[in-house]
């Protein structure tokens, strides 16, 4: 039997780093426990809302943050405030197939325009690694917003 994973993020920047990842990999910000989200409504602010009335003080409501896949189906992503920064290459990331079934410059194009999404939303664009058979495909290696590398694949 499978295990459920969930994986964690270090982070200066709960929030801000929730927000990049729910859409990069077109996820959701679950609701606080107990919540119903009305269709449309931010779950953001109900996260502030709810805080604020369990008595959470403001310094402490970017301490953490989450995002699911709204299928069930992927891990959910936890992003923990931490008060060191990113030193070193982190040596777990996550890789977003961004190109699935697709070869040679067709998958070249579809993560160049993944890449272009996603710089726009705030990543930075590392290198291109171009197809290489039989063993690479290509991939794009990126960086989030604070600095964690992950890849286009």
């Amino acid at each position: 039997m499978s295990r459920e994973v969930q994986v964690t993020f270090d982070a200066h920047d709960p929030r801000a780093l929730s927000v990049f990842w729910r859409d990069a990999l077109d996820y959701v910000i679950p609701g606080p426990p107990g919540v119903e989200l009305a269709a449309g409504e931010d779950p953001l602010a109900a996260w502030d809302e709810f805080l604020a009335r369990v008595g959470v003080p403001a310094e402490e409501r970017n301490a953490r943050s989450a995002v699911e896949d709204p299928d069930g189906r992927g891990p959910r992503v936890f992003f923990q405030r931490v008060p060191e920064g990113k030193v070193a290459k982190n040596r777990v990331h996550l890789d977003i197939r961004a190109a699935p079934g697709l070869q040679g410059e067709e998958r070249m194009a579809a993560l160049e325009a993944e890449c272009a999404r996603l710089v726009a939303l705030g990543a930075t664009r590392v290198r291109r690694h171009e197809p290489a058979p039989p063993f690479s495909a290509g991939h794009i290696v990126m960086a989030d917003p604070e600095g964690n590398e992950f890849c286009l694949d």
